[in-house]
């Protein structure tokens, strides 16, 4: 039987959203089947500590909004001194046979803890940060962050991109070299609530049985496009609600423009929800909206919307057609085009025969493809047993040298 490997999971994630509940899940996946996982980042040694992170996040932020940008920069570089003698640590402790780490800028600790132990070295890649923070024009130290970042991209043994469209901009930096596999967030098929919980949820915002729920799920930003939805209700009949998932700074001014546009009685907000209750919440959706996406992302709402079944309406742009084809399990718009959304927003809630079709193909594509974090774990670990034998060959090699 081929034993379990012992995983060193490091991360920079001091945030308790969506990049908290992805290392949750990939941790909880790993562990499931039968890995020895060792989290070491901002909280510590374990990956459940929401309290502790709230204020962490909150004092990073305040940093943040604080401190020149240039300060911050070198604080994040600094922070590198605290992560490897932590990793160190952790490494000699723990003896792993492989070090996984979620990319954050700056973040060298884990490279260096590969190159002087020998470690081979899993790197998930989410976003590329440094052309992120540089268009947000949050940075200021930018050719030393692409350096970084590079090195990074450059030095894991394997790289782990989240869409292929991400993956493309990994392979103009690390080159053909090295190991690189896409993998997709996913999702948990057990993590359904049921019809009960969401009837319950759809009642305490007064909408009735046979009224039409658009939904969105996740912190709301300006640039995320609920204002659309919004707009889409004075064109639909009066049982349309939308019900808004969450928290964030665009909440104000969406609340506003349903007054403005006379829906305010169709517009509902639930504030921050839990993780583990927002199933229940977006199976009160028969309509899930992503009005928006980056371009290289790789939603984690996606994919939670169709593990539940729900009928999608996504931008058709490249990394969303990775997941979704139109008209099979989602309903795709021109990205950008606000009549466009209207319209297949518009479509779905006068056919209920075709939300049911596409939210039906939906939960069976997270099923066949599969877009699991089960089956995430599965590529992990398979990459991972890879690197470890051909990280092992070299060394049996030399020891068999050295007896002769």
């Amino acid at each position: 039987m081929t034993r379990p490997l012992r995983i060193l999971y490091h991360h920079r994630t001091a945030a308790n959203d969506g990049m908290r509940v992805h290392i949750d899940k990939i941790v909880r996946a790993l562990r499931a089947r039968g890995h020895e996982v060792l989290v070491v980042g901002p909280s510590g040694a374990a990956a459940s500590a929401g309290a502790k992170l709230g204020r962490l996040e909150a004092m990073t932020d305040r940093l943040r909004r604080h401190l020149p940008g240039l300060l911050f920069e070198i604080l994040e570089l600094a922070y590198n001194i605290l992560a490897y003698l932590r990793l160190a640590r952790a490494e000699r402790a723990f003896r792993p046979d492989i070090l996984y780490e979620r990319y954050n800028l700056y973040l060298l600790a884990g490279l260096l803890l590969s190159w002087r132990r020998g470690l081979p070295m899993l790197l998930e890649i989410n976003s590329p940060l440094a052309a992120e923070r540089a268009a947000a024009g949050g940075l200021s130290l930018g050719s030393l962050a692409r350096a970084c970042e590079a090195a990074l991209w450059r030095g894991c043994d394997a790289a782990l991109p989240v869409t292929g469209v991400l993956a493309a901009m990994v392979r103009r930096v690390r080159g053909t070299g090295g190991q690189m596999q896409v993998v997709h967030n996913g999702a948990d098929l057990s993590d359904g609530a049921s019809e009960a919980e969401a009837s319950a949820i759809r009642r305490r915002f007064g909408i009735g049985p046979n009224d039409v729920v658009l939904g969105f799920a996740g912190f709301v930003r300006a640039w995320h496009g609920v204002e659309w939805a919004v707009d889409a209700l004075a064109g639909v009949p009066s049982n349309v609600h939308l019900l808004v998932v969450g928290d964030g700074p665009a909440l104000p001014a969406l609340s506003e423009r349903a007054a403005v546009q006379g829906v305010a009685e169709r517009v509902h907000f639930t504030g921050r929800v839990p993780h583990g209750e927002m199933a229940a919440h977006m199976r009160a959706f028969d309509v899930a909206l992503q009005p928006a996406a980056v371009a290289y992302a790789s939603p984690l709402k996606l994919f939670e919307y169709m593990a539940l079944g729900r009928a999608i309406v996504a931008p058709d742009q490249p990394n969303i057609r990775e997941v979704l084809v139109s008209g099979h399990n989602g309903l795709l718009f021109e990205p950008g085009n606000r009549a466009a959304f209207a319209w297949a927003v518009t479509r779905l809630c006068e056919d209920w025969i075709l939300r049911r079709h596409l939210g039906d193909s939906a939960r069976r594509t997270v099923e066949t493809a599969p877009f699991t974090w089960t089956s995430n774990a599965g590529r992990i670990e398979a990459l991972a047993r890879d690197l470890v034998t051909s990280a092992a060959e070299p060394a049996a090699a030399s020891s068999v040298a050295a007896a002769r």
